[in-house]
Parts: C-alpha cells; sequence; structure tokens
C-alpha cells in the first residue's frame, strides 16, 4: 500500500511537465521585467488616428504581490492625482474631491487603449496559470488562463525570448479568443541594480482601430515599502516619496 506522501510525488511526477515548468518560467519573466519591490517614472503616449498625442508622465511604487500605486506628474491638470491597486481593487483620487472614488481594471485614468490594469499590473503569475507552453522559434509561446472572473483578460499568449526571458508579445484574449489588444515590447535597456528589460511597451487594438498607445519606462529601481504607503489615507502624500 502507498503513502499519501508517495501518492503525491506520483501525483506531480504524472503532471505534464508544461503545468511546472510553464508557471516557474512565468514567475522569471516577471521578476526579469521589474523587482518584486520598486519605484519607476514613465511617460504614457496616447496617438490618435490624425496623429494628435496626449502625454503623461508617472511615478510609480509597487510592493510584493498586490500592492501598486502612481501619481501624475504632468500634464499640469493631471498633476497630483493618484491611483491605487489592492490585489484588484482599484481606487483614484482627486486633488480637491475630497477621497479617493472607486475605478476598475477596464476603465483608462489616461484614456488610449492601455487600462487601469495595463497602468498598475501586477505579476503575471499572480492572475493567470499557464495551462499550454509552445516552442516557437527562438520564442516560448505560453498560453496564459486567468484565475479567477476579476481579471481584465481572460486569456492571454506571450511570446517570450528563450535568450533573455523577456516578453516580445503579448495578445490579450475574451474567452472565446476574441482579439482585445496586442502588446509589443521594445528596445531593451540596462537601467542598473541588475535590471534589464524593454524600456518601450507599444499597443492597439482591433477594437480602437488607427489609435494607439505607448508606455516609455525612463527609470527602474528597487526599493522597500512600508505598508502604509499602499493605502487610501496616503494617496495625497505619494509625491513624499520622490
Amino acid at each position: 500500500m502507498y503513502t499519501i506522501s508517495t501518492l503525491f510525488i506520483m501525483l506531480i511526477l504524472a503532471l505534464p511537465a508544461f503545468a511546472i515548468d510553464g508557471n516557474a518560467l512565468l514567475k522569471e519573466v516577471d521578476r526579469n521585467l521589474n523587482p518584486e519591490s520598486f519605484e519607476s517614472y514613465r511617460k504614457l503616449i496616447n496617438i490618435e488616428p490624425d496623429g494628435r498625442k496626449k502625454e503623461f508622465v508617472l511615478f510609480t511604487v509597487k510592493k510584493g504581490k498586490d500592492k501598486v500605486a502612481a501619481l501624475f506628474i504632468s500634464p499640469a491638470s493631471e498633476e497630483g492625482r493618484s491611483t491605487l491597486r489592492l490585489d484588484e481593487n482599484m481606487w483614484l483620487y482627486i486633488p480637491n474631491v475630497g477621497k479617493p472614488i472607486r475605478i476598475t481594471s477596464l476603465q483608462s485614468v489616461v484614456g488610449g487603449v492601455f487600462n487601469n490594469s495595463d497602468i498598475l499590473r501586477l505579476d503575471y503569475v499572480e492572475e493567470y496559470n499557464v495551462e499550454k507552453m509552445e516552442e516557437a522559434g527562438k520564442e516560448h509561446l505560453l498560453h496564459l488562463k486567468a484565475k479567477t472572473n476579476s481579471v481584465a483578460y481572460d486569456r492571454l499568449k506571450m511570446w517570450v525570448n528563450k535568450d533573455t526571458l523577456l516578453p516580445t508579445k503579448i495578445e490579450s484574449l475574451t474567452e472565446a479568443s476574441m482579439l482585445i489588444k496586442t502588446l509589443y515590447f521594445k528596445d531593451v535597456k540596462d537601467y542598473g541594480g541588475g535590471i534589464t528589460r524593454p524600456s518601450v511597451v507599444e499597443t492597439d487594438s482591433p477594437l480602437y482601430k488607427g489609435y494607439k498607445s505607448v508606455m516609455i519606462f525612463a527609470k527602474i529601481k528597487e526599493k522597500k515599502f512600508k505598508d502604509e504607503v499602499f493605502t487610501l489615507t496616503f494617496m495625497p502624500n505619494l509625491d513624499s516619496l520622490r
């Protein structure tokens, strides 16, 4: 008769290889993109079909698996606004309004093709499981399925460079595999401190023909924060961290 521990080992060995290796690879991709806790400066650019642009500069801080906050530095009309994400819960603080208001992952505080889930991104491995992994020449192709219904995109297809273990392209899909948007990761840059990642993320969508949004990372630095930074009461004070 087999012991419980022996049966457990047999069960693990019987699992398809991608059930273990795929999720381990996804965790590695997350760490290559960002430290677990960090601060960053980035510019978001929304480009309309006629070429007009609107730009935003954000200071962002993240702690652990489920805490992200961002502060608008420019334009002047947005200065002082801040956003907070705790797991799947999100808020927007607007100076002089009084208190933070709830927002959703599919809305966008900047307009354009990036939504709040893209702007306040958690680690991919926190929101998705790898259902299947394929080889695509110099890349791994990961098929991801959302762990819960509250995630912005039900499925992702992620192409990962085999040498750098960084994503090159991500397709965001509905449960019925309809394409919502595509993210393109470009211009890998060394930010120091062991952080080397794409400095530019572009996105377009068949739902917004002719529109494009671009995210440019100017600085990323590993940094630790107290939990109080990621609270509703601290949202008006994010600028004190800069």
